[in-house]
């Protein structure tokens, strides 16, 4: 079994377990009327992080119906983020930077601050999934903020 046969199952058995153990975290995420555009965000898991004061992680599983998309928003400015794709295929842009697509057992991340202006399934045919890992200032509850409808 491959490394990254072996992180893939991992996060999902993981993210399952705690997904079933943590619905009290459902606060910690700002929802988004525009997220009912075919995608949905759970939090899974929350955790200080012992040997850093200060700071928590925090596992949220964001789910992508075929052509489901987020819309663009910002990370907390306290946020490092992690993404990694657990299934299908994710179209991303953050910040200026070019679009480019994902596929299961690919990761990326995200700078405290950055503007995520695309996020969605690059399928139309396919659900798709990633789990996104922020690690913050521990209090911090808006994680994510989406911008105004234009």
């Amino acid at each position: 079994m491959g490394i990254r046969s072996m992180i893939h199952k991992t996060v999902l058995l993981g993210a399952g377990l705690v997904l079933t153990a943590v619905p009290a975290l459902a606060q910690s995420v700002q929802h988004h009327a525009a997220m009912a555009a075919g995608a949905t965000a759970a939090p899974v898991f929350e955790r200080a992080l012992p040997n850093v004061p200060g700071k928590s992680m925090t596992s949220v599983l964001v789910r992508y119906a075929p052509g489901g998309k987020s819309p663009p928003h910002r990370h907390s400015q306290s946020a490092f983020v992690w993404a990694y794709v657990l299934s299908g295929s994710i179209r991303s842009q953050v910040n200026d930077g070019p679009i480019k697509v994902y596929r299961a057992g690919e990761s990326w991340y995200e700078e405290p601050g950055a503007h995520h202006q695309i996020s969605e399934n690059a399928s139309r045919t396919e659900p798709a999934s990633l789990l996104a890992v922020f690690v913050a200032d521990t209090g911090d509850r808006n994680l994510t903020v989406y911008e105004q409808e234009k």
